[in-house]
């Protein structure tokens, strides 16, 4: 039977975390014996090697990396196991958040927006997602794990964990049907950041860096480490995407240049492009709240627009960072680095839900 360690990083003690723990406990209980590794320290740790961390603590066949502020539905575990299980040629599998999100208007609207562009890109995938998302431990140790070095915070380690994964010749699933609540509490200013910093600015660079290294012919396709456009832009730079940013930015140009049959125009696109997921919205959430929806909507792909350049100043910063790294190797190679926060027993909480206990625990590397 294929076995199963859930990965939770845990460091910054979230007020999620019980809630995210106790739906797990509900979840393994009818998935089968499932061990559920929590890094919860030291503080400071980042996310990336939390969750490293618990995978080289981790004993299952299959890691399950679940954020602490998800709250996985009960079937979810069982699912997981149930897909890999079916299909041995499966590398990872991952799904969504529902369409249930608690909290504002804000909340509600991030949340389901992702729960929508996630049911549209159903199938065969070219990227990861690690709120709920789950690889073969093999193929995640062979890939190097997450990139705590180039994400330091929460950003788009798990795309760039996905597109590796998919260079090396992976195959990755998008099941919708895998689901967790998201128990976030979105504000605009959060959503704007987020969106901005932690999400397009990075995804700009990684989309820049990976062209500039097949130009030079430093990582041709198939190497392993390569991140094609297709791979790192899966489910976020569809037409739709396109059609809507650009939708944007004319009704903005429309309002600022008094042209409002323009900017009537432009929103009638955004409208028409998104027609499904704002009728979802006023489903879930009324009307009300799907109006403001599409104010928020613009906000988002707006954001988006204004990270291009900010993507490409980033890229153009760590080119010369990494040109100045190199001319000081050598000066660099004897030099000692400041060591990483110590990892004791008590950082890393496991815990086997269904005995027996899965596979023998490994130490972290």
């Amino acid at each position: 039977m294929t076995t199963i360690s859930v990965v939770v990083p845990a460091t910054d003690r979230p007020a999620t975390l019980p809630r995210c723990t106790a739906a797990l406990a509900r979840a393994a209980a009818t998935a089968g014996p499932v061990e559920i590794v929590v890094v919860n320290g030291p503080p400071g740790l980042g996310v990336c090697a939390a969750r490293n961390t618990g995978a080289g603590r981790a004993g299952g066949d299959v890691l399950v990396f679940v954020d602490s502020d998800v709250e996985v539905h009960t079937d979810a575990l069982a699912r997981i196991r149930a897909a890999f299980a079916d299909d041995p040629g499966l590398t990872a599998v991952f799904g969504s958040y529902d369409d249930a999100p608690p909290g504002g208007t804000v909340a509600a609207f991030r949340n389901l927006l992702h729960h929508h562009v996630h049911h549209r890109g159903a199938g065969p995938a070219s990227t990861f997602w690690s709120g709920l998302g789950a690889i073969r431990r093999d193929a995640f140790l062979a890939a190097g794990g997450f990139d705590g070095e180039r994400f330091p915070h929460p950003s788009i380690e798990d795309v760039d964990l996905g597109a590796r994964l998919v260079a090396d010749g992976a195959r990755i699933v998008l099941d919708p049907a895998i689901q967790g609540t998201h128990l976030k509490a979105w504000t605009l200013r959060s959503m704007v950041r987020t969106d901005f910093a932690r999400r397009a600015v990075p995804w700009v660079a990684l989309l820049l860096r990976s062209g500039q290294r097949r130009e030079a012919g430093a990582e041709p396709a198939g190497s392993g480490h390569a991140v094609t456009p297709s791979a790192a832009t899966a489910l976020n730079l569809g037409w739709r995407h396109r059609a809507s940013a650009a939708a944007c930015a004319a009704g903005v140009a429309g309002v600022l240049l008094r042209r409002p049959l323009a900017a009537v125009a432009a929103l009638l696109v955004l409208l028409g492009a998104n027609r499904d997921f704002y009728v979802l919205l006023a489903r879930r959430r009324g009307v009300a709240e799907a109006a403001a929806g599409v104010g928020l909507h613009a906000v988002h792909h707006l954001t988006a627009l204004a990270a291009v350049p900010a993507g490409a100043v980033v890229h153009l910063r760590d080119r010369r960072r990494a040109h100045d790294q190199q001319d000081r190797c050598e000066t660099r190679a004897g030099a000692a680095f400041a060591p990483g926060p110590t990892i004791t027993a008590g950082d890393v909480a496991i815990t086997t839900v269904g005995a027996p206990a899965v596979g023998d625990q490994r130490s972290a590397s």
